[in-house]
């Protein structure tokens, strides 16, 4: 059993030591294990930590929670589950940037999380044959480039995107708001099955977890944040996808609104995010490509833009190595903590060697700390 993955998942149960403490801890201590395994005194001087966190994490319930990390590391190599623990590679990058991001995802499916595009589809429970059309349409008119489509596999708008995802052989994932062996609802079974082999179910709530409606706001953060851009197709004046929307603005991502018929109360909630500006109208989907800069790596055609070759002579060793990371990546775009790692440079190195690129026009800045070659 991995060691470092155990104490990983010890350190998320404690009820008190949410996502920012768990990450101050982390700071602090190195490792989980090192932090569940600090004398009471070096606890203590940890910011946020007091005598009740102290107790826990030097106490019964230290160990209460190392046994049911490993139960819950065996339940997950017997169902195929995934652990992403926040500092694992696989952990989606741009969750990492949310100020209140998950540290542990419950994670089956066979999707990389990390996909250069991504985009979430949200809406009505409720939804109409022309929610229904109107989502079916958008995502053939982006499957040309190949996204990752996001959702909750909620009734209505969500589960039509991702059976509308499936039909055009893109990958789709759905954030569940209960544990991965909680199907909810039921009848998504069939599609939920499918989506395993051409996409994925994610989720932060352990196994066992059930449906409580809490859960769902939380989880909507998660849809947000896994996407680029957010497309809300139908919506009432109050609703979860109203809720998605709102946190994804606040995440800086960007978000579209489908119109509907004047009148139609299914539509009004998007109709109100269109006119107080909270949302780009959606008509077409030049519009998200648009939007999204999704057109710099796709020529109208549908075709890939030819590489464009770079003199080393012309740059620094190091703007030299981040344009080869860009160019050997997916889409020819990579996020920026991506491209620091690729290419072994500080972070702040490379953002101003990135802002000195794109004053050359050689690269143009995306949503969500990503960078695309020009």
């Amino acid at each position: 059993m991995n060691d470092t993955l155990l104490h990983e998942v010890a350190l998320t149960l404690f009820p008190s030591v949410g996502p920012q403490l768990t990450r101050q801890l982390m700071s602090y201590a190195g490792s989980a294990r090192n932090a569940l395994h600090l004398p009471a005194g070096k606890l203590l001087k940890i910011p946020g930590v007091g005598p009740a966190t102290v107790g826990m994490l030097t106490g019964k319930a230290r160990t209460e929670a190392l046994h049911q990390a490993e139960a819950t590391l065996r339940r997950a190599e017997k169902d195929g589950v995934q652990l992403l623990f926040y500092t694992s590679k696989q952990f989606p990058v741009r969750l990492k940037q949310l100020p209140d991001a998950p540290v542990l995802l419950y994670y089956q499916g066979t999707a990389d999380l990390n996909q250069p595009k991504t985009l979430a589809l949200v809406g009505t429970r409720q939804a109409t044959d022309y929610g229904r059309e109107q989502t079916e349409r958008l995502i053939k008119g982006v499957a040309a480039h190949h996204p990752l489509i996001i959702s909750g596999l909620a009734y209505g708008i969500d589960i039509a995107a991702h059976r509308a995802a499936l039909q055009e052989g893109l990958e789709t994932v759905g954030v569940m708001a209960t544990g991965l062996d909680i199907m909810y609802p039921a009848v998504h079974r069939k599609t939920a099955e499918k989506m395993l082999t051409q996409g994925g179910l994610l989720t932060e709530f352990p196994f066992g977890t059930p449906p409580d409606k809490y859960n769902f706001p939380q989880r909507n953060r998660i849809i947000a944040g896994l996407a680029d851009g957010t497309v809300v197709v139908e919506a009432a004046r109050k609703g979860g996808a109203l809720i998605t929307a709102d946190l994804a603005q606040g995440y800086d991502r960007d978000v579209l609104a489908v119109p509907g018929l004047l009148g139609s109360v299914a539509s009004e909630g998007c109709h109100e995010l269109i006119k107080s500006n909270k949302a780009a109208l959606y008509s077409e989907p030049r519009d998200i490509e648009q939007l999204l800069n999704w057109d710099l790596a796709l020529h109208l055609s549908g075709r890939p833009k030819a590489p464009k070759a770079f003199d080393p002579l012309d740059f620094t060793a190091e703007e030299f190595g981040l344009l080869a990371v860009l160019q050997a990546a997916p889409g020819r775009e990579e996020h920026l903590d991506a491209l620091a790692w690729k290419a072994q440079l500080p972070v702040h190195q490379v953002a101003g060697l990135l802002l000195s690129l794109e004053f050359r026009g050689l690269l143009k800045a995306l949503p969500g700390k990503r960078f695309a070659l020009v």
